[in-house]
């Protein structure tokens, strides 16, 4: 089962707030258990000091990395080693890697190469290709209750840019979703809620229903046109099986 994998959890202080820790820690404990919980950074820089009373209450090891040369990242190299090291030990299950920086990319694909269950966490700044990397991806706004929202640009004003990219993003997600469920549903049309969150989860590794706002699968596709949702009971009167299909 998911919530007994042994997860590595590597944060890459340079790129991460202290004020997410909590919903990094919460998100994590519905995966698995996280046996190694290490945080990197050069922690005599003053910008890391809000750290220190955050890694003593959730008991994370700060591991010291000094900023050798200027534009160079050492931080970036030491999760990297760490990384490696704790896969060849045969300790773990997976990695959870918290950083919106594109350098853990090929890190992300080596894990996956040796069969780990990858998690990236970072904000919506974070490249596309370290997202696709990972198994699955959770941005840091939505598991905190912060809207998401595209960067502003000098162009293009915040809140035209951003509904406009919201409305094209939501409107391939339904065409995705559409296609699912005609490839998973049975002759009625209608297919497994179940399977249909996890073709979404391995298509769309970003994919979270709180990123549109909502808590749950169900609510979100029952907000979305042209979609229909059924519930069935089970032998079980405490148990009832959702399934969904296209209008």
């Amino acid at each position: 089962m998911d919530n007994e994998k042994k997860i590595a959890v590597l944060i890459d202080a340079d790129n991460v707030s202290h004020k997410y820790i909590k919903f990094i820690l919460d998100e994590i404990a519905t995966h698995g258990v996280p046996t190694y919980k290490r945080i990197y950074g050069d922690w005599t820089s003053p910008q890391h000091a809000a750290w220190k009373e955050v890694l003593l209450d959730n008991s994370i090891t700060p591991i010291q990395q000094y900023s050798y040369t200027t534009g160079k990242n050492a931080t970036d190299s030491a999760l990297i080693i760490d990384a490696m090291d704790i896969l060849y030990s045969h300790n773990v299950d997976g990695f959870c890697i918290v950083s919106s920086d594109s350098d853990f990319t090929r890190l992300a694909a080596r894990l996956r190469e040796e069969g780990m269950l990858v998690i990236g966490m970072g904000e919506k700044k974070t490249p596309k290709a370290f997202i696709s990397a990972c198994e699955r991806f959770k941005y840091l706004e939505a598991l905190s209750g912060q809207p998401i929202e595209e960067e502003e640009t000098p162009e293009t004003p915040e809140p035209k840019r951003s509904a406009k990219s919201k409305e094209k993003e939501l409107k391939n997600l339904t065409r995705a979703i559409r296609k699912i469920i005609t490839e998973v549903s049975d002759e009625d049309g209608w297919a497994y809620l179940g399977d249909v969150g996890n073709m979404l989860a391995k298509r769309f590794p970003d994919f979270d229903t709180r990123n549109y706002g909502y808590s749950k699968l169900t609510p979100f596709l029952s907000s979305l046109k042209g979609v229909e949702l059924d519930s069935r009971k089970t032998s079980n009167p405490n148990i009832s099986h959702k399934y969904v299909k296209m209008k």
